[in-house]
């Protein structure tokens, strides 16, 4: 990914400042090598914002923050990714990983009628825990390494094409120079 393209996205730590919310949590946040941008931190980053995308728990973007420092990732762009999963996505990112988690342990898929409200979920929650948790782990694993490695694919190519660019551009400096030196007296 382009570094350029990123840092328009992101917000900038004084912006983040700005932010009320945030100033329970301290000075740890504005440390500098989490608003760096670099492959290590922007692939990181992309696997700590989706695997936390995926966990059926609140507070995911205070976990994709925690996870980011600990991993000294870009954390604006982790927190950015968990709203991969908002409150429009939310319901069929958990079916598809409640679905993949009861294939995995064979547990037959539970047919009810969903109601978003507590009842319900306090209802039915012993049913579809474990099926759930199993499938959220293992889509967020597999989502979160599939943006890693897509993320460092992307970074190494357009860094490879820059550079080759870069010789490009000096070779045809070199062949201009040593022409117009030939031509002098």
């Amino acid at each position: 990914m382009p570094r350029k393209t990123l840092k328009q996205w992101l917000p900038s730590p004084a912006r983040i400042r700005e932010f009320p919310c945030l100033h329970m949590l301290g000075d740890w946040i504005y440390q500098s090598n989490l608003w760096h941008l670099n492959r290590y931190s922007a692939s990181m980053a992309f696997f700590t914002g989706l695997f936390v995308a995926f966990l059926p728990l609140p507070g995911q973007m205070v976990i994709a923050a925690v996870t980011a420092v600990l991993l000294r990732c870009n954390l604006p762009l982790s927190v950015a990714l968990v709203w991969i999963s908002n409150p429009v996505t939310m319901p069929a990112i958990f079916y598809m990983a409640y679905r993949v988690g009861a294939l995995l342990i064979d547990v037959p898929v539970q047919v009810m009628e969903f109601e978003l409200s507590c009842a319900w979920l306090r209802a039915r929650l012993d049913l579809i825990w474990r099926p759930l948790l199993v499938g959220s782990l293992l889509c967020g694993v597999l989502f979160g390494s599939l943006g890693y490695f897509v993320v460092n694919l992307l970074w190494r190519w357009r860094v490879s094409r820059q550079w080759h660019k870069r010789q490009r551009r000096r070779r045809a400096t070199v062949r201009t120079g040593a022409r117009g030196e030939s031509r002098q007296p």
